[in-house]
């Protein structure tokens, strides 16, 4: 576990050369970053908003920021790409790269308005376009180990949903995979083994549940603080779940609330997908 060094963590992704875990202190718009044989934590400011983050194929970063998409240079120069929306009450989300190299982001409205965020793709040619609309909280992205399965969470639905994925269609056949009661917390990012099965983190729900591809609940990793925001696997093995948690708007905040967890629920996950630009 880390400090509670995030006022609302999100994001985590781990990727070997960058020598362990980054995740995002989204609101603050910084990058943090797990040294994995120190343990210390970096920071590193990117703007106003630091939404979601994956690695470029070419070095650095690939980012969601406040309205739109920016890379991150290998030196840590920020190179915004420009603004795909002007409306400043709404803001980017939560993200993921597809199997074959994209960047995806979704925002939504602040304060949060039903239908008023949307999803939007970024090409390794520099090329953005909307991919759907109607999106209330855009959260996790995620694809299964085939690459045909693509799993997504707007978080007010209660559900993940599954997209049939391939590279010229896109997402397709939208339809819900797993209905989280409102009593276990709201879905929130997400992430995928290597046996298929869905990790969501719950918030409010103070846990990580792991659900079979048809939608079983299949596992509970509890957590001791109450937003827990996103997962990803790492670890020299593959098979340490890393936990990124807030203390967004709480009045009465556990100690350990925007602190980083690591648990080892006996599977490995999957490598990250990079951004091919």
């Amino acid at each position: 576990m880390t400090g509670a060094d995030a006022y609302h963590g999100e994001g985590p992704v781990w990727y070997a050369p960058w020598g362990g875990l980054r995740w995002v202190d989204m609101l603050a718009g910084d990058v943090l970053s797990l040294d994995a044989a120190t343990g210390e934590v970096g920071r590193q400011h990117v703007g106003e908003v630091a939404a979601a983050l994956r690695p470029r194929r070419a070095g650095g970063m690939v980012m969601g920021v406040t309205r739109g998409f920016a890379l991150v240079e290998a030196d840590g120069q920020v190179r915004s790409l420009g603004e795909l929306w002007t409306d400043p009450s709404v803001r980017m989300n939560e993200g993921g790269c597809d199997p074959d190299g994209r960047f995806w982001c979704g925002s939504m409205g602040v304060p949060v308005r039903t239908g008023s965020g949307a999803v939007y793709r970024l090409d390794p040619d520099g090329s953005t376009r909307q991919v759907f609309d109607g999106v209330t909280i855009s959260n996790g992205l995620a694809w299964s180990p085939d690459g045909g399965t693509a799993y997504y969470v707007d978080s007010p639905t209660q559900r993940i949903d599954a997209f049939d994925y391939d590279r010229a269609r896109g997402l397709t056949d939208r339809r819900p995979v797993v209905r989280v009661p409102a009593e276990q917390g709201t879905p929130d990012g997400l992430t995928v083994d290597a046996d298929g099965y869905l990790w969501l983190a719950l918030y409010g729900g103070s846990a990580v549940h792991r659900y079979a591809p048809d939608g079983r609940l299949d596992g509970v990793v509890e957590v001791p603080v109450r937003q827990v925001t996103a997962c990803t696997f790492g670890g020299a093995g593959g098979d340490e779940l890393y936990i990124t948690t807030s203390r967004e708007n709480l009045p009465d905040p556990e100690p350990a609330a925007g602190a980083v967890f690591v648990a080892r629920p006996g599977v490995r996950g999957l490598p990250v997908l990079p951004f091919a630009g």
